[in-house]
This record gives C-alpha cells, sequence and structure tokens, in this order.
C-alpha cells in the first residue's frame, strides 16, 4: 500500500536522509538471489538503534503499513521481498558487536552484522562462530530463517546457536528472550519462537550467539566416486559409524563440471564427498582414517587432501560457489533452487528419485548438499523467457518436497519457506500450520510484518 504522508513525514523527522524514497534503493531492495521477484518496496529506512526499529514500529503499525526485514538480500526463497509493498526495514547500520565473553563463549552482536566480519573480530580470542550457510549472511538473517549450511553435522543450526535475543514487536514493544544461561525451564522458548519466523513476528535487533573454540587442527580432502548411490552411501555409513565430521559435502557429476568450467578445477566429472575434520592432532589423524577405510569400501578414488590453510580455504570456496558457478551449464538461465531434508535412511533414494526425475523432465539441474544431515539441494536451471520451464521445474520441486514429506521428512532443510514454498506448509504441518497463523495474529493483529510469507493469510492481512 502507499505510504501516507502523514507517515513519510514522521519519519523523515525520526531518520533524516536514512528514509528514502529513491527509484534505486528501492530497486536494489527488489532483487532477489533466485527467480523470485517482486515490485519494488514504497521505500527503505535505515536504522541504527533499537528504539529508532521501535519508533519506526510503532508508527507504521499506527498507519497499518507493512513492514519487511533486510538483511544482506541472500535468502533464495524471496523472504525479504516487499510482496505487498510499505516499508524495507534495512539492517546494514546496526552491525556491531556489542560485548564479547570469552570465558563465557558468548558474544551479543546486533542483527546486520555478518558472519564473516564476526569471525574476523573474533579471531584473536581463540573461538569461533561456525555456522556457515555458504553467503556471507547477515546474522540477523541467519536467525531469522534458523539457517544453517556445510557445518551443521557437527555444530548444529542457528536453533542450536542463538541463546537470547532482542526483539521489536509490531505495535513497537521491545523484548528480550531467552538469557545468558546454558539452560532454563522458565516458561515459553520465545528464543525458539523467534528463530525461523522469518521477519513475520518482530524484527530482531540484537542476538546472544554461543561460540566455540577455534579447532587445533583441521583436515579436508575431496574424493570421487563412481555412482551417485556410492557418495552417499559412504555419508550414511559414516554417520552411522559415529565419526564426528565437521563437513560432509556432496557434489553431483554436473557440479563437478560446473567446478571444471568455472574455476579451472580438475575434478573427474562424476559425484564426490568434500569432508573436513576438526579436533586435535591424534583425534583429526584418527578420524580421517576411519572415513578413508569407509570411503575406500564404497569404492572412493582419488583423495586430494587439502593440506594447507590455503589449500583448504580454496575447497570451501569453490563449494560455496556451486550455486554461482552453476549458471556455466546453461548461460542465460535462471535459477529454480529447492532443497529438502529426510532421515538418513531414506537419503540414498531421495537424493537418486530427485536425480531420475530432472533427467526424466529433460532439465539441468545439479544437485548438491550438506548431506551429512540428510539435506540436499537441487538448482533447476531454466529459461527465464520460458514460462513452461518454470512451471515444469516447480511442479519439479514441489514432487521433491512431496517425496520428502512420505518418507517423514521436511520440505526444506535450511532455505526457509518464504514465498517459495509457503504453498506446501499446509501438507506437512496440517492444523498445526493455522497454530502459526493464530500466533502471527496475536502477536502482530495487523499483520503489517512480511505480510504474504510463511503463515496463512489472515483477515487483518
Amino acid at each position: 500500500m502507499p505510504i501516507p504522508q502523514s507517515l513519510a513525514t514522521e519519519l523523515t523527522d525520526l531518520l533524516g536522509a536514512r528514509f528514502v524514497t529513491g527509484q534505486g534503493d528501492r530497486d536494489q531492495h527488489a532483487a532477489s538471489e533466485s527467480f523470485h521477484t517482486a515490485p519494488p518496496p514504497d521505500a527503505v529506512v535505515y536504522p541504527e538503534t533499537t528504539q529508532e526499529v521501535s519508533a519506526i514500529m510503532r508508527a507504521c503499525s499506527a498507519a497499518g503499513v507493512p513492514v519487511v526485514a533486510w538483511g544482506t538480500g541472500t535468502s533464495l526463497e524471496g523472504h525479504a521481498l516487499a510482496v505487498q509493498g510499505g516499508i524495507t526495514l534495512d539492517m546494514v547500520r546496526m552491525n556491531r558487536v556489542l560485548e564479547v565473553r570469552a570465558e563465557d563463549m558468548q558474544v551479543s552482536i546486533q542483527p546486520g552484522l555478518t558472519r564473516e566480519a564476526l569471525n574476523e573480530d573474533l579471531r584473536a580470542t581463540g573461538l569461533f562462530f561456525p555456522v556457515d550457510p555458504g553467503a556471507n549472511a547477515s546474522l540477523g538473517g541467519m536467525a531469522a530463517t534458523r539457517a544453517s549450511g556445510t557445518t551443521a553435522v557437527r555444530y548444529g543450526t542457528m536453533r542450536d546457536n542463538v541463546m537470547a535475543l532482542q526483539v521489536v514487536l509490531a505495535d513497537g514493544r521491545i523484548i528480550r528472550t531467552g538469557s545468558r544461561a546454558a539452560k532454563s525451564s522458565a516458561g515459553y522458548d520465545m528464543t525458539a519462537l523467534f528463530v525461523g519466523s522469518e521477519g513475520t513476528l518482530g524484527i530482531i535487533t540484537e542476538l546472544t550467539l554461543r561460540l566455540h573454540g577455534q579447532p587445533e587442527q583441521t583436515a579436508s580432502a575431496v574424493c570421487a566416486f563412481d555412482s551417485l548411490q556410492a557418495a552417499v552411501e559412504c555419508v550414511t555409513l559414516t554417520i552411522q559409524s559415529g565419526i564426528p565430521m565437521a563437513r560432509i559435502e556432496f557434489v553431483d557429476a554436473l557440479t563437478a563440471q560446473a567446478f571444471n568450467l568455472h574455476s579451472g578445477a580438475c575434478m573427474p566429472e562424476t559425484p564426490h564427498l568434500l569432508v573436513e575434520f576438526h579436533g586435535s592432532d591424534s583425534a583429526v589423524a584418527q578420524d580421517a582414517e576411519r572415513f578413508g577405510e569407509i570411503a575406500r569400501e564404497c569404492g572412493a578414488q582419488g583423495f586430494d587432501w587439502a593440506t594447507t590453510p590455503e589449500d583448504r580455504a580454496r575447497l570451501w570456496r569453490m563449494r560455496h560457489g556451486a550455486y554461482r558457478a552453476s549458471f556455466v551449464l546453461r548461460p542465460g538461465a535462471v535459477g529454480v533452487v529447492t532443497d529438502v531434508c529426510v532421515p538418513m535412511s531414506h537419503l540414498a533414494d531421495a537424493v537418486a528419485q530427485a536425480a531420475a526425475e530432472i533427467t526424466n523432465a529433460g532439465m539441468i539441474g545439479p544437485i548438491v548438499g550438506h548431506v551429512g544431515d540428510g539435506n540436499f539441494h537441487a538448482l533447476l536451471l531454466v529459461d527465464p523467457d520460458s514460462p513452461d520451464e518454470i512451471a515444469r521445474a516447480k511442479e519439479l520441486a514441489k514432487r521433491m518436497a512431496r517425496h520428502a514429506l512420505s518418507v517423514g521428512g521436511t520440505i526444506t532443510g535450511e532455505h526457509g519457506v518464504g514465498i517459495g514454498k509457503r504453498a506446501m506448509m499446509q501438507a506437512e504441518h496440517g492444523d498445526a500450520w493455522q497454530v502459526m497463523g493464530d500466533i502471527k495474529a496475536a502477536l502482530d493483529p495487523k499483520g503489517i510484518l512480511n505480510p504474504g510469507k510463511l503463515v496463512p493469510d489472515t483477515a487483518a492481512s
């Protein structure tokens, strides 16, 4: 909805030049990492304090104007697009480390801080924040989408590493959830409620995060397999054996081909596993040896160990760049990207079925995955000018999601819901999805926080 002049005046008085209606800023906040699109917001605001966020929310609530929080814009399901117009609340200026409590292995930060900037700040402490979705995302956005990534198999997701939050509600109230204590039995777990709420319940303005010790030793390797099934079987056996992997990533033959074309790698164009071990010198050596035995039993070949920090950085930079590298397989394409997560016992079949369906559909769709926890991704490369191709890719993504549900999995392991997965929420949650809508209506009765996302439509929105 258009912004009333009275609201524009109020926000200009509050923020000055940080209330922006210029087309350039608005267009920047209408872009998506994937094929999802929406018109630009009506304005962009750049708060610097929690009190400013509170004042913005009070004003927008009184005017009934939608507010969509924005971190770095790296989400893949259109989470931060202003599908009903209104104001985009860009948190880029709230990017400070507030307090490092090394003795407690905790840090308090503002939401606009990125994970790479945090770890750079922590370098001298011997601690680090492990959740690594690949993109240099904002930590507020990572909490809002319950992000995970390559290290989740060992260190968990944002759900496991966010201890407490400061949140501004739709009416401007400022609340704190959680505490610095290791555990609590005091009432509802409000922190867990906001982690993964995708900006539909409140605006995160401060986070307390759990830190981990930097490992004494790190070892990384990449190995090739003759078949997809053999690689995924190796993952399953490794996890079942109890080897404490720090990362165990799968890339298929198409992705290996993309790496070769995009970054000059010399990988056999077959499925691969990329692995990493953290710990003491002796523990890493033992874990690597045990993994090597399992991998060889599954037919692995050509172990390539990354023995220096520079080599390891190149290996994981290549893996994190798989999304962009894949577009060399079909120049000019856009990506219909999807992810699902299944129980480990169903992982091999789910990946094989997804690969077969992509092939049978005549599409190019490389598959990668944080398969140590049953999560894998497909990037379906389509002609942006072909509604038929886009529709077929969306239907293929739905079939993958439906199969995941049929074996006790979930429609998304880490990308979140946003625009792209909202139509599948009823299938996964049943009546519980309506309960999510009831919670939304209780905390945001006017439906102004990121409307059109995650939960069912309410009468107010």
